[in-house]
């Protein structure tokens, strides 16, 4: 690894610390560097923060350590245009970085080579490319809805030792996964901007679908997605109750929804079968980066036999429910082109992680 790569994995390692928080901005991290030393260290903490590089510059300044020659290395290129706070490039400018050494570039069509270009105008030297596949894996979600207008698609299902996914249907639903499992479940949910489920799987199980243990404030709770056609989902069912995150109903025809409280929205999408591309081209249209799917079989059947999911987190129990429940055959998942990177155990549970194959 030669200094350069040191240096942007440290700056990779920084970003992570806004990781739930930051959505629908990107995770990055910023280091400035002089005379071979680290002298300031910054990452972008949370919506409506500062970007990491001006959390560097601050660090500096609160340090009392001149930035003026310094290196800059940054995960991402930076931005060059006004949103929540200002360009970043002028802060680079106005703090007199001599080199600034890019890890990805913003695909963003508001950026687009935007920020290099400017800082190379002013006299800057810029170096790009550096760790760029480690610092656009980080940053997946984002990356793959500037460049295909749809958020990637994450599905998620668990399943018991002989993989149904639900025992007896006249009976309450029973939860069978381990504590451990739910746990990375809602680590799951918090890098989600969207959870989608469909009308069956709320009337059986009426989730509440919001992220509860890690720490996300203060973004919002990621909106509750209900593939609802025929008008079935319950009025007293928690999503349609409960204000924690905005719900869509997503239908097939008009319905009467004078009825629905303030968080709940009704999006109709004229089909019979509402065709899962469209559903993601109107969440990518939102600026929804990321969604995951979480039930129940017909609905992950439908994104699976379409190729629209991006990859899998399947977590199959020891336990057996017996019965003869509704079962989930991963042969599904590599019939989708996905293949399954790894696999560990938690207290019991099986946890895999399947991917789409790139070309």
């Amino acid at each position: 690894m030669n200094v350069a790569e040191r240096y942007m994995r440290r700056a990779i390692q920084l970003a992570e610390r806004g990781r739930h928080r930051v959505m629908p901005n990107p995770l990055v991290g910023c280091i400035l560097v002089k005379d071979d030393e680290v002298v300031a260290e910054g990452w972008h903490d949370h919506i409506g923060g500062l970007h990491a590089e001006q959390m560097a510059i601050a660090d500096a300044e609160s340090k009392s350590v001149a930035t003026r020659g310094t290196t800059a290395y940054v995960t991402l290129e930076p931005c060059n245009h006004f949103g929540r706070t200002p360009p970043c490039t002028e802060a680079l400018l106005w703090a007199g970085v001599s080199k600034v050494v890019i890890g990805a570039m913003d695909p963003n069509p508001t950026v687009r080579g935007d920020g290099a270009r400017t800082l190379e105008e002013s006299g800057v030297e810029v170096v790009t490319g550096v760790l760029e596949a480690e610092c656009e894996s980080q940053m997946e979600e984002f990356i793959h809805w500037c460049r295909e207008r749809r958020p990637l698609v994450t599905l998620k299902a668990s399943t018991d030792a002989k993989g149904r996914i639900d025992g007896d249907s006249s009976k309450p639903a029973v939860r069978f996964s381990s504590a451990s499992s739910l746990r990375m479940a809602h680590e799951i949910r918090a890098d989600s901007m969207a959870i989608l489920v469909g009308v069956g799987t709320v009337i059986r199980d009426d989730p509440s679908l919001t992220v509860r243990g890690p720490e996300i404030d203060p973004r919002e709770q990621p909106t509750r997605v209900v593939v609802d056609p025929n008008d079935r989902t319950p009025e007293d069912c928690r999503l349609m109750v409960d204000g924690e995150a905005p719900t869509l109903l997503i239908q097939s025809s008009e319905y009467d929804s004078s009825g629905d409280e303030r968080h709940v929205e009704r999006i109709v999408i004229p089909e019979g079968e509402i065709p899962i591309a469209r559903i993601l081209d109107m969440l990518g249209d939102m600026g929804l980066q990321s969604l995951l799917v979480e039930g129940g079989l017909d609905t992950w059947s439908r994104f699976l036999s379409e190729k629209m999911v991006d990859r899998a987190r399947i977590c199959v129990s020891d336990i057996d429910l017996g019965g003869d429940g509704p079962t989930f055959d991963k042969k599904s998942l590599s019939e989708s082109g996905l293949i399954r990177v790894s696999e560990e155990k938690v207290r019991g549970d099986s946890i895999e992680w399947w991917t789409r194959e790139r070309n």
